[in-house]
């Protein structure tokens, strides 16, 4: 099988032909028909990882994945109600099962977690086995290149949205701040609209371009922030929504300056959650998020529950998509163009 890999970190990925791999009995082998490319791949490829845990090459990477079941093994469950040919999507994180996370469905934040395109098989090659209880079974009418960006893009703000919902920090007179339009924000404008109960939702990130993406999928207000104060900002929000700070925001980027100007705009009571680690450190005043009782949400991905219910908003036609397929010989193009933050949307490999 054709197959992207890893051979030496901050190299460009090596194409070459390997051994389409063998399953154990309790996996489905999915031949791979689309998979999206995250900035993760980028921090991936880039050894950003290597300083939370050490990943040897050779590595495939590639975490988006969706395709068909080519093969089942011999003692996956009736129950599972997998056959060959079933269109499928691969749910992130893997856990052990035994765990206390595991055992409440969180497997992704397992301590023994394995995930696909982080290790020795990923989506950027045309085939991954997959253990069958990871492997969810999608509508037909549904095209795989918009399924594959769902199992993370679409997938994680969704958890982090509804993390604040459930938290009590939406409602109809509280106002939400999307930052950052790449992959995941345009699929969390649209989160916002859903599960926000009416309150106005508006889009902040630097190029115009994406938030034209963010209007375009229903946010209320858009706010160019390069070059601007935080109080600028302030001021351009209290213009659209009648208040000066939001009362919960979203952070698909991650990035330093833009999650301490988040943070500077987070009104008293109010709810953060961040899905996005473009940085990894941030310095922000303590008192503020004290005094005004400000809660924090660390959200990672998603489980299988919040995967189905994605896909059931997709099969509803409630999701839209700003998607460029690509050819397996254009991965590492891509991939340097994903660097330099030149994509719209999400490019996505299809085979």
């Amino acid at each position: 099988m054709r197959a992207a890999r890893i051979l030496e970190y901050k190299k460009p990925l090596v194409l070459e032909d390997i051994k389409v791999p063998d399953i154990q009995p309790d996996e489905v082998l999915v031949k791979v028909a689309a998979c999206g490319m995250c900035r993760s791949d980028v921090l991936l490829i880039d050894g950003f990882f290597q300083g939370y845990g050490d990943i040897p090459p050779p590595v495939i990477p590639g975490h988006e994945i969706t395709g068909t079941v080519e093969k089942v093994g011999g003692v996956v469950a009736k129950a599972a109600g997998l056959e060959e040919g079933d269109h499928v999507v691969v749910s992130p994180g893997w856990g052990d099962g035994v765990c206390k996370h595991c055992q409440v469905g969180n497997t992704h934040i397992c301590p023994n977690v394995r995930w696909p395109g982080f290790g020795t098989y990923g989506g950027f090659a045309e085939y991954i086995p997959v253990p069958a209880r990871y492997a969810i079974k999608v509508a037909k009418h549904l095209k795989f290149e918009q399924l594959a960006p769902l199992t993370d893009a679409g997938l994680t703000p969704y958890r982090g949205l509804k993390k604040i919902r459930d938290a009590g920090g939406l409602g109809p007179d509280r106002v939400i701040g999307v930052f950052g339009i790449g992959g995941l924000g345009a699929y969390a404008v649209q989160y916002a609209k859903l599960l926000g109960a009416g309150g106005p939702v508006v889009a902040v990130a630097r190029n115009e371009e994406k938030l034209q993406v963010a209007k375009k999928y229903g946010a209320d207000h858009i706010i160019a922030i390069e070059g601007k104060s935080s109080e600028e900002v302030g001021k351009e929000l209290k213009k659209a929504t009648s208040q000066d700070k939001f009362d919960a925001i979203i952070d698909c980027a991650g990035a330093t300056e833009m999650m301490q100007l988040a943070f500077s705009r987070l009104a008293i009571g109010g709810h953060y959650a961040d899905v996005g680690f473009i940085g990894d450190r941030i310095n922000v005043p303590l008192f503020p998020r004290v005094h005004g009782e400000q809660t924090f949400h660390g959200s990672f991905w998603g489980n299988n529950a919040d995967l189905i219910e994605v896909m059931a908003l997709a099969a509803e036609g409630k999701i839209q998509h700003t998607i460029k397929t690509i050819s397996f010989n254009d991965i590492n193009e891509y991939i340097d163009l994903l660097r330099d933050n030149k994509i719209i949307g999400r490019a996505v490999v299809t085979f």
